[in-house]
């Protein structure tokens, strides 16, 4: 298996690989989707019926356990208008698609972002 990025824009290969080795995932396909403030407030309400806009969404598709076949991992949608760095969004979106929740782990996932985020500086 290995991984399939040719749905990630290639500014942020990169680190969407990174976080994927971090996150311990060596194969599968994810998308990374640059959207525009409106979409991504429209996604947020549609999915977290959250009527606002926000920085990054994911939507895990396989989630963590076995599956026949190739894995589908997910996408991550990325607003530029509402983060600080676009990187960095994607490194998070990608750890969601890996089974990592910033909510509920006590701060691990922000943790191994931040070291991702600091080892393609």
């Amino acid at each position: 298996m290995s991984l399939d990025l040719s749905d990630v824009p290639a500014d942020l290969r990169e680190a969407v690989e990174a976080a994927l080795e971090a996150a311990g995932v060596g194969d599968g396909h994810l998308a990374v989707e640059i959207v525009d403030a409106d979409r991504i407030q429209e996604l947020n309400h549609e999915h977290r019926g959250k009527d606002s806009p926000t920085d990054v969404l994911a939507f895990p598709v396989d989630g963590v356990g076995p599956v026949a076949g190739p894995r589908e991992l997910g996408d991550v949608a990325i607003c530029p208008e509402h983060c600080t760095d676009v990187t960095e969004a994607a490194i998070h979106g990608v750890l969601h698609l890996c089974g990592h929740d910033h909510e509920t782990d006590d701060g691990e996932m922000l943790a191994v972002q931040g070291r991702v985020l600091a080892s393609l500086r």
